[in-house]
C-alpha cells in the first residue's frame, strides 16, 4: 500500500471515530488525544489498528507531555536556585537575623555538630568503598593503618558512644509517647463533647427589647504599637458594636513611638468622637512593660470603677458587630465566671503555605485544647485578645503584671496570621519563651493557690511541663540530634514507628479540626519539626533567663481585613453617625498630611528583604548528610524522612516559605 493510500485510510478511520465523516477535511486531530479503534466497529480493519502513523502520533503526544513536565521542573528548579542565590548574596550586606547571644551560642553548637557529621560521613564513605560495611574488620584481623583505625572506631562506637545515645533515645521516646497519649485524650474529649453536644449556655439573650439600664457597663480596650496597617479596621469594628453607646467606652491604648503613626491613630479616634462614639485616645510617654504595662496603665484610670467588664482586642482583630451581645450574657447569674474567651478565625488563612500551616495549629488549639479544658477542667489560658474579663476578677488576682512577655497568661473574631516566616518565627519565640518565664516565676504561687489539686496538676504537668517544655525538647532532640546521630551510630536504634508512623498519626489528629487542610498533612509534619529549633531555643531562653526571652517584637501585620461585614452593618444603620461609603478606608482630613508623610517615608526607606536563617540551614546540611549515610546502609524509611526533613529545613532556612518580599 502506498503512503498516500495509507494516509487517506487513517484519515477516514479517525474522522469516523470522532464523528466527523461529513467533514473529511477536518484537522481536529491535531489537538486531541488519539484513542484506539473499538473492536465492535466492523468497518475497521484489525490489521491497521496500530499503524505506524498512529504510533507516531501517540509517541509524539507522550513526548510532548514529558517535555512539558521537564520544562516545568526545570523552570521551578531554576527559579529556586536564583532565589536562593539572591538570598545568599543579599545576606552579605544585611544584618544577621539571629543577633542575640543565646542564638549565636546555639548556632555555634549546631555548626560544630555539622562539622562532626561531615567528618563521620567522609569516614563512612571510605569504609563503604573498602567494603567494610559488609564485613567489618576486627582489631585482630586488621592490617593497614586505616583498617585498624576503622576497627577501633567500631569498638568505641559500640562500647562507649551508642549506649548513652540509646539511653537518651529511650527517654525521648517515652516523652514522645506521653505527649502522644495526651493528644489522643484531648481528641477523645473533643469527640465526646460533640457527641453529647456539650456547650455553655447563656442565661439571657439581648434582642433589642431591653431597657438601656439592662446592659452592663463595658470597657473596650485596643492596645496597639505602630499599627499603621490595621488601626482603622480594629477601631472601626469596635465603634460599630451593637451595644448602647452610653453603656460602652472604647480605649485606644497607643504605645507607638513613631509620630506619624500617633497622628493617624489620634485622627481616627477624633473622627469617631465627632460621630458620638464614646472613645478615648491614650498614649504613654514611657513605654514600660510592653502590652501588659499598657493595659495596666489603662486600668488605673479613675473612671474604670464604673465598668463591670472589659473586652480586649489586639489591633489586627475585627470583632463582629454582635460580639458583646454574644459574650456578655454568659456572665449573667455566674458570679464565679471570670473570663469568656472566643475562638479566632483568620482572614488570610489561604494566603500562602505558611498561613495554611498556622491555621492547622490554631484550629486544633481552639477547637480541641481550649474546649476540652474549658468543659472538663474549667481552666484554660486567656489568649490575650478576643476575650471579655470581669474587671473584679482582674483586680482580685492582682491585675496585669509586667514581668513576662506573655501578659495574657499571667492572669491566667477575625484576625490576621503572620504571612512571612520572619514574623512567624518572632511570634513563636515569644509564645514559647513566655510560658517558661511564667513557670519559673509562678511555680511556688501555683502550689499555694486555693484551687483544686486537679487544676494545679493540669497547669503544672500538662500545660507547662508537657506542652511547653517537653514537647519542644523531645521534638528538637529526637528529630534534629538523635536521628542524624543514629545513622552514624547504628548500634543505637531508633524504630521506624517513632520516625514516621506515630508522628503521621498525630498529624492526622491535629488536622481533623481543619479538614480542608488535609492535603497539607505532609508539609505540616515536616514544618512542625522544622519549627522545633525555634521553639527549643525559646524554651531554653525563657527557662534560664537568657537575654532573648525578654525581647518583645510586635508581630507584623499587613492589614488584611474583612470589610464586608462592617460595611454591610453600616449600610443597615439609620444613624447618620455611621453612614459612610467606605468605613474602613476612610481617613479624617486632619490625618491626610500624616498619611502622605508615611507614604513618602516608605518609598525612601530601606527595601525589605527576605533573610537567611543560619541555624535552619546548618540543620538542613546535617539532615541531608545523615540521609546520605543512611542511603549507604539502605535503611529505607529513615532515608526518606531525613531527605524530606532536610529539604524542609533548607526551604525554611532560605526563607522560601511565606510572603516573598524580594
Amino acid at each position: 500500500m502506498s503512503n498516500q493510500a495509507q494516509n487517506h485510510e487513517f484519515q477516514e478511520w479517525w474522522n469516523k471515530q470522532r464523528g466527523f465523516l461529513d467533514k473529511p477535511d477536518s484537522t481536529a486531530f491535531l489537538t486531541v488525544e488519539i484513542s484506539n479503534p473499538t473492536t465492535s466497529d466492523p468497518t475497521v480493519d484489525k490489521g491497521h489498528t496500530r499503524s505506524a502513523r498512529q504510533l507516531s502520533w501517540l509517541w509524539l503526544l507522550k513526548f510532548q507531555q514529558l517535555a512539558t513536565s521537564l520544562a516545568w521542573l526545570t523552570n521551578g528548579s531554576v527559579y529556586l536556585l536564583r532565589t536562593a542565590n539572591r538570598r545568599i548574596a543579599a545576606s552579605r550586606t544585611d544584618s544577621p537575623s539571629d543577633s542575640s547571644a543565646s542564638s549565636r551560642r546555639l548556632y555555634r553548637i549546631i555548626k560544630l555538630f555539622l562539622l562532626l557529621v561531615i567528618l563521620l560521613l567522609c569516614f563512612e564513605l571510605a569504609a563503604y568503598f573498602k567494603g567494610w560495611h559488609f564485613s567489618p574488620p576486627s582489631m585482630e584481623s586488621a592490617e593497614a593503618a586505616v583498617e585498624r583505625a576503622y576497627a577501633k572506631w567500631l569498638e568505641i562506637r559500640a562500647g562507649y558512644l551508642a549506649p548513652p545515645l540509646q539511653s537518651l533515645t529511650n527517654v525521648c521516646i517515652v516523652l514522645f509517647l506521653i505527649q502522644s497519649v495526651d493528644r489522643v485524650v484531648l481528641m477523645l474529649g473533643c469527640f465526646w463533647i460533640k457527641f453529647r453536644k456539650l456547650r455553655p449556655v447563656a442565661a439571657v439573650e439581648y434582642d433589642g427589647s431591653e431597657n438601656v439600664e439592662d446592659y452592663p457597663m463595658v470597657l473596650v480596650q485596643i492596645p496597639m504599637c505602630n499599627e499603621r496597617e490595621v488601626y482603622q479596621q480594629s477601631i472601626s469594628a469596635c465603634c460599630v458594636q451593637d451595644w448602647p453607646k452610653e453603656r460602652m467606652l472604647i480605649q485606644v491604648l497607643d504605645d507607638s513611638d513613631e509620630l506619624d503613626a500617633q497622628l493617624l491613630i489620634k485622627a481616627e479616634v477624633q473622627k469617631w468622637q465627632q460621630r458620638g462614639v464614646h472613645i478615648l485616645y491614650r498614649h504613654r510617654l514611657i513605654r514600660t512593660g510592653y502590652k501588659a504595662g499598657n493595659l495596666k496603665s489603662a486600668m488605673n484610670c479613675d473612671y474604670v470603677k464604673d465598668y463591670e467588664f472589659v473586652a480586649i482586642f489586639d489591633a489586627d482583630f475585627q470583632p463582629g458587630p454582635d460580639f458583646l451581645k454574644k459574650t456578655i450574657p454568659y456572665f449573667k447569674g455566674k458570679d464565679d465566671l471570670a473570663l469568656v474567651q472566643t475562638r479566632w478565625a483568620f482572614v488570610n488563612k489561604d494566603e500562602n503555605l505558611l498561613t495554611r500551616l498556622q491555621n492547622i495549629n490554631l484550629s486544633f488549639h481552639f477547637e480541641v485544647e481550649q474546649q476540652v479544658n474549658g468543659v472538663f477542667i474549667n481552666f484554660f489560658g486567656f489568649n490575650g485578645t478576643a476575650g471579655v474579663w470581669r474587671i473584679k476578677a482582674l483586680e482580685e488576682c492582682g491585675g496585669w503584671l509586667e514581668r513576662t512577655t506573655v501578659e495574657d497568661m499571667d492572669i491566667a473574631c477575625l484576625c490576621e496570621l503572620p504571612e512571612s516566616y520572619e514574623a512567624y518565627k518572632k511570634q513563636q519565640h515569644r509564645w514559647h519563651s513566655g510560658p517558661m518565664q511564667l513557670f519559673r516565676l509562678c511555680f511556688a504561687d501555683t502550689l499555694r493557690a486555693k484551687v483544686s489539686f486537679g487544676k494545679k496538676a493540669n497547669l503544672i504537668f500538662l500545660f507547662f511541663l508537657l506542652r511547653k517544655l517537653i514537647l519542644p525538647f523531645y521534638s528538637f532532640t529526637l528529630f534534629c540530634i538523635i536521628l542524624p546521630l543514629s545513622m552514624f551510630l547504628p548500634e543505637a536504634e531508633l524504630p521506624a514507628w517513632v520516625v514516621c508512623y506515630i508522628p503521621g498519626l498525630m498529624s492526622i489528629l491535629n488536622i481533623l479540626p481543619a479538614p480542608r487542610s488535609f492535603p497539607f498533612i505532609v508539609p505540616y509534619l515536616l514544618f512542625e519539626n522544622t519549627m522545633s529549633v525555634t521553639k527549643f531555643h525559646a524554651m531554653i531562653s525563657g527557662l534560664f533567663r537568657l537575654g532573648s526571652s525578654y525581647e518583645w517584637v510586635v508581630t507584623k501585620k499587613l492589614g488584611r481585613s474583612s470589610e464586608a461585614d462592617l460595611v454591610a452593618f453600616a449600610e443597615k444603620e439609620s444613624d447618620p453617625l455611621v453612614e459612610t461609603t467606605n468605613l474602613h478606608r476612610s481617613s479624617s482630613e486632619s490625618g491626610l498630611d500624616a498619611l502622605n508623610k508615611i507614604e513618602t517615608t516608605k518609598k525612601s526607606g530601606k527595601k525589605k528583604r527576605n533573610r537567611l536563617y543560619r541555624k535552619e540551614l546548618a540543620l538542613a546540611m546535617i539532615l541531608l548528610t545523615a540521609a546520605l549515610r543512611s542511603l549507604l546502609s539502605a535503611q529505607g524509611i529513615h532515608f526518606y524522612f531525613l531527605l524530606f526533613q532536610g529539604i524542609s529545613f533548607l526551604v525554611v532556612g532560605l526563607d522560601l516559605i511565606g510572603e516573598q518580599v524580594s
